[in-house]
């Protein structure tokens, strides 16, 4: 079961549990049996399931709540906290110092995408200000020390191997060395994997851990490894002293359950997941967000952090001003568009939403979905800045409706669904035209209510519903801090 449907199988079943006419323990047991089926058929192992399960009874004594405690809230927060501690160790990784140069060893199985994720790893501290370099110690696959140098020479980081030398602890020290003499102060060590738990491949680990003595060991851990994820993590922490997970392989396809067995395998955090191939497919971990997301409650944080990276911050200030006076145009919502599609896949975007879980678009009505935006981007291409900043639909007659049609290659049906999508987003902000805009951390409760009014003529009765209400919305603006963040948040949504 990949991710997206996890979330889904996980919200339908706390949804039914919510709409059941009495939460009694009968429709507790239905909902923990439902999340418990999901999350093993998502690699989650089987004990720590069944510790879930057991936790959540003991925790919800259905008994002992007395009259008006809301059942449902008790509940649905009783699974977040145990899905939570899951991910949670009760610790935090080494985190490198500038300072002083830090040594980390990566180690898995061959095939997890170790080297790559080496390479990553050194890329997002290398944008951090941090001076990084990169030692091949992998003189078991073929092709190693090739792929490391040409991840390396592409993101211009330093990096150290050999192609004579066999034994992969003199070539860590030697690496090691050589760095910390250039200055160079977060130095990491790729080492060999292999396919299968092998004897000599943990001796090998040992030693270059002992040679090298690393501030951090990194267990790289692919998420589709399956029910051997809890072993294989476990293994690995019995033989090197893990500090840290990183799991790869986290896009659209991929299963959530290894996150939560090598965090209990390991007794460490995850620390960053990666979501594709290319460099920037690296993002920090956060178990709260995460679990949130599993539960179909959205990720507003990480959602306006995705879109705050991917607008301007030169162009945040004209546009939130532009929207706090409903002042929507087709310009502002080409830019939106472009925004959205920088954001990364559709699917991921729309999972942080609340109510609106991966899960909900179905195989296929993604690229549907991208297909329609590029579509009336192409159309918007094909008009006039006169029209494109125009806030006035009534400036599209027939003939300058045909002209777009016509230098976009689209038909005018097609132009015309483009003008019905704007006049509705246009509609949308126009509702929220007044939205007071206040510095983060100064929003008074006056103004958060008085915002929560404007925002719950926006949301659809069923989006409010999925938050929480009036109250809901209240709290998740308060959560914010700031109308500035809710105005980029709302604005990313729509589009």
């Amino acid at each position: 079961m990949v991710l997206a449907e996890l979330c889904g199988r996980i919200t339908g079943a706390i949804q039914q549990m919510k709409n059941a006419t009495i939460v009694d323990e009968k429709a507790l047991n239905d909902c923990l049996n439902e999340i418990t089926r999901a999350l093993l058929q998502s690699d989650v192992s089987f004990h720590l399931v069944k510790e879930m399960q057991t936790n959540i009874k003991k925790i919800v004594n259905l008994e002992d709540l007395a009259v008006g405690h809301n059942k449902r809230r008790i509940i649905e927060q009783a699974i977040f906290c145990e899905l939570c501690k899951m991910l949670d160790p009760g610790k935090s990784a080494f985190a490198p110092k500038k300072t002083k140069p830090s040594v980390v060893l990566f180690v898995g199985l061959q095939g997890a995408g170790k080297t790559t994720t080496c390479t990553k790893y050194a890329y997002y501290h290398q944008k951090k200000g941090y001076k990084p370099a990169l030692v091949c110690a992998d003189t078991f696959r073929a092709g190693a020390f090739d792929q490391l140098k040409q991840n390396a020479t592409k993101a211009k980081i330093p990096f150290y191997g050999s192609y004579t030398e066999s034994d992969p602890a003199k070539i860590a020290v030697e690496g090691v060395d050589r760095f910390k003499k250039e200055n160079c102060d977060l130095i990491i060590v790729d080492t060999s994997g292999r396919h299968k738990q092998e004897a000599s491949l943990f001796e090998e680990m040992r030693q270059v851990a002992e040679a090298t003595k690393p501030d951090l060991v990194i267990f790289a851990m692919d998420s589709s490894i399956g029910q051997a994820a809890f072993e294989q993590a476990q293994a690995f922490k019995q033989s090197v002293a893990v500090g840290a997970v990183i799991i790869t392989k986290m896009d659209g396809h991929a299963k959530g359950g290894g996150a939560l067995s090598a965090v209990a395998a390991t007794k460490s955090p995850v620390i960053f997941i990666g979501t594709g191939e290319h460099m920037d497919d690296f993002e920090i971990f956060d178990a709260k967000p995460f679990v949130s997301r599993l539960l179909g409650n959205g990720d507003w944080s990480g959602f306006v952090n995705k879109l705050q990276e991917v607008v301007p911050k030169d162009q945040q200030p004209e546009l939130l001003e532009k929207l706090s006076h409903g002042n929507f145009t087709l310009r502002i919502m080409y830019d939106q568009f472009q925004n959205i599609l920088n954001m990364g896949p559709l699917k991921e975007v729309f999972s942080m939403l609340p109510g609106i879980c991966a899960e909900m678009m179905p195989e296929g009505h993604e690229k549907e979905s991208q297909a329609k935006i590029k579509r009336y981007m192409t159309m918007m291409d094909s008009m006039t800045n006169e029209e494109l900043d125009s806030s006035n639909p009534k400036v599209f007659n027939g003939s300058k409706i045909m002209r777009i049609a016509r230098g976009s290659g689209r038909i005018v049906t097609e132009v015309m669904d483009m003008l019905e999508e704007y006049k509705r987003l246009a509609t949308m902000w126009g509702k929220v035209k007044g939205l007071k805009m206040l510095e983060k951390g100064n929003m008074s409760s006056l103004s958060r209510n008085k915002n929560s009014q404007h925002l719950s003529k926006v949301l659809t009765p069923q989006m409010l519903k999925q938050i929480g209400g009036m109250g809901g919305l209240q709290s998740l603006m308060k959560q914010m801090g700031s109308g500035k963040d809710l105005m980029g948040m709302f604005g990313g949504r729509d589009e």
